[in-house]
């Protein structure tokens, strides 16, 4: 493993508490394009590793799951941890050829307009020490697709043909992807508008891993972390019943009962609502209920009386003045 001057590396051990005799490399210092560090952020140690030798020994990483189970943000605090500056993709169908390679454009230098090559976020991110995040990587075009694919070979030169350059990668230039998918469509229904993926641009990733929901005690953990005033006596409880409501709605929704799903982010929004309005089912309604679709709304009205042993008032059938 080559470590470029200047650096420093880190222990896996006391930096994620993870079991490891592995030295990562990390930089000293943070620049300006490095992740915020989320202190009470869960690592899952096969996730971690997996990332972790892509900033390590350059692996191509991908990494597969449901959404909400915080598969890019796994990558940006291992980023934020070393040091290493993280840039995110989100490769919609939006995104084309010419946003990623770059294109023409005019500018003004010294009161005359000329034409200026203006590089697209690839060879910008290449020539520097980043960590490249392409999100929904399997609802990208095809067109873009093929311009991703020269870059999962590990020394991987991008040839700009309108500037007749090859661009070097920089020892520091990492590449990683998140999908819902791992390249052979969707079969689930789940995830509409993903894409096959080649399946010779899928051999050319290193790395393949996948990212489950948290389990019920570190999910509670975190909340437990992130929201303290509900560790008192009178809420011992509500933290436990709003992990095993969000957890009903992810197993309602790998059984496609419901299209819509509670992440940690949910959980903590709901309790941060809870504290605000001092009422638990119309915090719920308006962290997650209200953003459901009204079919799917009688599933999770039963979902909740499970966990809280109390009917919930459907905001579809409720009169506007039942919470005043």
């Amino acid at each position: 493993m080559t470590i470029w001057p200047g650096d420093n590396t880190v222990s896996v051990r006391d930096v994620f508490n993870i079991e490891s005799d592995w030295e990562v490399p990390a930089f000293a210092k943070a620049s300006e394009h490095v992740p915020a560090i989320d202190p009470d952020y869960y690592f899952d140690r096969q996730t971690t590793l997996a990332i972790l030798a892509g900033f390590a020994h350059n692996r191509r990483v991908l990494v597969q799951g449901y959404h909400g189970t915080g598969k890019s943000t796994h990558i940006e605090q291992i980023a934020a941890r070393l040091n290493w500056p993280c840039i995110r993709v989100n490769l919609d169908g939006q995104i084309s050829r010419i946003d990623l390679i770059g294109k023409d454009g005019i500018t003004v230098k010294e009161g005359k307009q000329i034409t200026e090559f203006r590089p697209g976020i690839i060879p910008w991110s290449m020539e520097r020490p980043v960590a490249l995040v392409f999100d929904e990587y399997d609802a990208a075009r095809p067109d873009v697709m093929f311009v991703i694919q020269r870059l999962l070979e590990q020394q991987g030169a991008l040839t700009l043909l309108d500037q007749n350059r090859v661009i070097q990668p920089h020892p520091g230039f990492r590449l990683f992807a998140t999908a819902n998918t791992i390249g052979l469509g969707d079969s689930t229904g789940l995830y509409h508008g993903t894409q096959l993926i080649n399946q010779g641009q899928m051999d050319r990733w290193n790395i393949a891993t996948v990212l489950h929901y948290l389990p019920q005690h570190a999910e509670e953990t975190i909340i437990t972390q992130k929201i303290p005033a509900l560790t008192r006596p009178n809420h011992h409880d509500v933290i436990s019943k709003m992990v095993t409501m969000a957890n009903l709605t992810r197993e309602g929704f790998k059984q496609q009962h419901i299209a819509s799903v509670m992440s940690t982010r949910t959980i903590i929004s709901w309790a941060e609502n809870y504290l605000i309005f001092a009422d638990l089912e119309w915090a719920f309604c308006l962290s997650f209920l209200n953003k459901c679709d009204e079919v799917e709304q009688p599933i999770i009205a039963e979902y909740y009386q499970r966990c809280f042993g109390k009917e919930l008032i459907l905001p579809s059938t409720t009169p506007a003045n039942v919470y005043a």
